[in-house]
């Protein structure tokens, strides 16, 4: 069930103990004042910050457990839904809220279609946020009470990309990112510490879960998943 600000009844009560939520943003005094926002509208264990989707990565499996993520989907070592999408397959179940300055419709339906259980743009004000966290917490997903439902030639085309990339595991997704920055499987091995033959094995996999039959067609398919890609208008017929 999908639910906008507008739908969601006035209520003055304060979101129920949260004991500890992830956000993973690089501007620092974003994160101070979301944090002080959260704090002051639940009651939250703990909050702690990532600026790096690898940092992130790496507090999760460090046992972090978040019970929600706050995830921008513009970092420094990330780019497009591929942070969003390698998240997931790292904390599972547990909902991830994208707040981000680019909040197109468009963005926000190929968001969610990747896995995010709401999106909340940036500039926001203190209560929209405590909304979204509510209601992520019942197990609903949240968006801001502009958006409509993108329905174009492309949408079919954007679902296809993000269902194809959703099938991938955290590692094969590790993996084919250094494969669209060039690395060949020796060096991926090195970068990941496993064995040549391992990397051969997953690339096979990856190939087959992609539909595709080379690393340049399994790089593009990447690539789909970048907001240029994504935001590009289809082409007018002549």
């Amino acid at each position: 069930m999908m639910t906008s600000r507008m739908e969601r009844p006035s209520d003055d009560s304060s979101v129920r103990s949260v004991s500890t939520i992830l956000i993973v943003d690089d501007h620092p005094l974003f994160c101070e004042a979301l944090s002080m926002t959260l704090k002051s509208t639940a009651s939250v264990g703990r909050i702690l910050t990532a600026d790096t989707l690898r940092q992130a990565l790496t507090l999760v499996a460090e046992g972090a457990a978040p019970e929600v993520v706050l995830l921008d989907l513009n970092l420094p070592d990330v780019s497009g839904l591929d942070g969003l999408i390698r998240l997931k397959k790292a904390v599972g179940q547990t909902p991830v809220i994208v707040v981000s300055s680019l909040s197109d419709d468009k963005i926000i339906s190929v968001a969610l279609r990747a896995g995010a259980s709401g999106f909340v743009p940036k500039h926001s004000q203190a209560g929209l946020f405590r909304e979204a966290l509510e209601t992520v917490l019942q197990g609903e997903s949240f968006v801001p009470e502009s958006y409509t439902l993108v329905a174009d030639n492309g949408a079919d085309k954007d679902a296809s990309t993000i269902d194809r990339l959703s099938q991938l595991t955290l590692q094969q997704a590790r993996i084919l990112r250094l494969v669209c920055e060039g690395r060949l499987n020796k060096q991926i091995a090195h970068d990941l510490s496993i064995a040549e033959t391992t990397v051969k094995a997953h690339m096979t996999a990856i190939l087959r879960k992609l539909g595709v039959q080379s690393r340049t067609q399994a790089v593009l398919i990447a690539q789909d998943a970048n907001f240029s890609k994504l935001l590009q208008d289809p082409p007018h017929s002549a």
